[in-house]
């Protein structure tokens, strides 16, 4: 093979229409991730982009929308335990799974029921 993957740009989650204050709400203010402008060309389609990390996680608007229930994306966090009271403090209900080892994990469901995961390896 001539060529490798190295990294993951970005993921996406579906949302639906109009999704854009409550993605803001969830993203940006209880997890705290930077929204970044959506390119000018891609704006008429709605939703909004977030950084997290060097990667992006984009909130696309799909018309006949169902949330993901099974396919998640798994976030690495630093001070787990820290997210989850501040998750909890705002009411967002944690989902508990069988553990893997050697890593702290949790689910939760994002505004629009899209399964979250937030894992830390532990040292």
């Amino acid at each position: 093979m001539n060529f490798s993957f190295i990294g993951i740009d970005h993921i996406q989650l579906a949302a639906p229409k109009d999704c854009e204050e409550q993605a803001r709400a969830f993203f940006g203010g209880i997890l705290g991730l930077k929204e970044i402008p959506k390119p000018e060309n891609l704006q008429k389609r709605g939703g909004c982009w977030f950084m997290c990390g060097n990667q992006e996680i984009h909130i696309g608007v799909q018309e006949d929308f169902h949330p993901a229930k099974k396919a998640h994306p798994g976030f690495v966090v630093e001070n787990l335990s820290v997210l989850r009271e501040s998750l909890e403090k705002h009411e967002i209900r944690i989902k508990e799974e069988p553990p893997i080892e050697g890593r702290s994990r949790f689910f939760v469901d994002d505004p629009f029921g899209n399964r979250i995961e937030f894992l830390e390896f532990l040292r």
